[in-house]
């Protein structure tokens, strides 16, 4: 690997036989946000060849470069090629959203008997962490051995949570081709939190088409049951057997444009898949034929969000490649969405003292 002797990269490199780099983080200087803030891009590297790069605004996935069967490298994440395309209104591509991700309920929740009015900005509802979530703040940011831990505090009331939290989110990159992503955060006061990435995916390598080719595997057979705004009713509900049962390998388009009523509500797939068992486990698996490239995703969290990139209507993204409608896949590991106002789901709720922690894994091979 090439040493870049410019003065605005860091570089730190760990050996594996004394002089062979095994793995390497370099940072850059990006750009400035509008009030005029120092932007930093972030490269990890490791000895297989992987590449996956980062930025502390946002705490954006800018790309993320795997090999195919072949030997051939490609970014298979969707985004920009500036800094400009994320200070910009976007799609979420690859972002962490927060405070709470996903979406809460009339935009407004109770926590031990208060209720709380956060931001909507989904019609009545709220979308991931409101107008101003963590997608739009910039991260301080830290590089370790082989990753970035990028940190964040959230200001009591912002976007009308409750609590000053304290959040950090390490991404390493792992010999093993794997991407790690750790999340932390601690509160002064009770709260809610659900963090994710909401990174899009296409493992053909991004600007190629759709990813309806893409094979998927999801273990488990039931998902939160929504209404027609995507709001969860409280009902956990079976799938098994219908159109988003991917308890076996199906191809995402297989079944995509069946006149189910899930399907309909979400305009595709836009679910999220409850999850069985604890600590870290099998979230979903999913293999594109033709590059051979296989992308691997487990969690501690309790579900995941499969999105298909519904909404993407021409996206100007990287290499002046136009992102349209399911050309991208999101995998949103996560608490259930609207959790604050369903006692029966897993508890979002952060308390003084407490110390939140989750560990979600993409790891990427070829066969």
């Amino acid at each position: 690997m090439r040493l870049l002797a410019l003065p605005t990269l860091f570089l730190l490199f760990m050996s594996i036989s004394g002089s062979s780099p095994a793995a390497s983080v370099e940072s850059s200087i990006w750009g400035k946000t509008p009030a005029g803030e120092e932007v930093k891009l972030f490269t990890l590297r490791n000895a297989k060849g992987m590449e996956v790069s980062l930025t502390n605004w946002g705490a954006y996935i800018v790309a993320v470069k795997v090999a195919d069967k072949n030997g051939r490298f490609a970014d298979v994440v969707l985004g920009f090629d500036t800094l400009e395309g994320y200070l910009s209104k976007n799609p979420f591509f690859g972002c962490i959203a927060g405070r709470y991700a996903n979406r809460i309920g009339h935009a407004k929740f109770k926590l031990d008997g208060v209720e709380y009015l956060v931001t909507a900005n989904s019609g009545k509802h709220q979308l991931h962490g409101g107008k101003e979530g963590f997608d739009k703040k910039l991260w301080s940011a830290k590089p370790t051995s082989n990753g970035v831990a990028l940190s964040y505090t959230s200001p009591d009331g912002e976007e009308g949570y409750p609590g000053t939290l304290q959040c950090t989110v390490t991404y390493t990159l792992t010999e093993d081709n794997s991407l790690k992503i750790d999340y932390h955060a601690t509160t002064d006061k009770p709260t809610v939190l659900n963090l994710t990435n909401h990174a899009y995916f296409n493992l053909a390598g991004e600007g190629s088409g759709d990813i309806l080719s893409h094979e998927l595997t999801l273990p488990t057979e039931q998902i939160t049951a929504t209404d027609d705004d995507l709001i969860p009713t409280g009902e956990i509900t079976s799938i098994k057997g219908t159109p988003l049962d991917f308890i076996t390998p199906h191809e995402i388009g297989e079944r995509i444009g069946a006149d189910f009523k899930p399907l309909v509500q979400g305009i595709g797939y836009d679910h999220n898949y409850v999850l069985s068992g604890t600590g870290l486990k099998l979230a979903a698996t999913v293999k594109e034929p033709t590059s051979g490239r296989v992308m691997t995703v487990r969690t501690t969290e309790p579900g995941v969000q499969l999105y298909t990139g519904n909404h993407l209507n021409g996206v100007p993204g990287k290499g002046g490649h136009i992102y349209a409608k399911r050309h991208g896949f999101c995998l949103e590991t996560q608490h259930y969405p609207d959790s604050p106002n369903h006692p029966s789901f897993p508890s979002a709720t952060l308390r003084p003292g407490e110390k939140f922690s989750s560990t979600t894994i993409y790891q990427f091979s070829a066969e």
